[in-house]
């Protein structure tokens, strides 16, 4: 994927989050037409708030994503959106899943966060800096 910035009132930022998450008690529920309405359902919750899909592989009992979110919110809250939404509209059309799973997703997810620079880069950036400062200048 080639680095792409973008910017809004006061920000200018470059994240990402690789996101997973899995239905209660890890049941392969997420197959045939269930997977695509589930792959649809989250382009649509990505289009809505203005993020991208970097990439998306949902397998018959767990979801990875990676995706773009603006920096006003959290991992937490992006997992949120997703899985509340795709919950709430899942139960809506599948009954097999309100009867299986009255509860579609566990309530736990992994979130690891990636953007242009690692934090190796970060941290000798950081020592570089301040090791030139003068002393009782700059240190906290």
């Amino acid at each position: 994927m080639t680095r792409q910035v973008r910017t809004s009132p006061g920000a200018v930022y470059d994240l990402g989050h690789h996101v997973a998450w899995c239905p209660k008690y890890r049941r392969p529920v997420l197959g045939g037409r269930v997977k695509t309405r589930l792959e649809e359902l989250i382009h649509a919750e990505v289009s809505e708030h203005g993020r991208q899909v970097v990439a998306l592989k949902v397998m018959p009992d767990h979801v990875h994503l990676f995706v773009t979110p603006h920096p006003r919110n959290s991992p937490s809250y992006v997992v949120g959106r997703f899985k509340g939404f795709t919950s709430h509209h899942l139960h809506a059309e599948f009954a097999h899943l309100r009867s299986r799973l009255p509860t579609l997703w566990s309530g736990s997810y992994v979130v690891a966060t990636a953007g242009a620079v690692s934090a190796e880069m970060v941290r000798r950036s950081i020592e570089m800096r301040y090791e030139r400062v003068p002393k009782g200048r700059g240190r906290a």
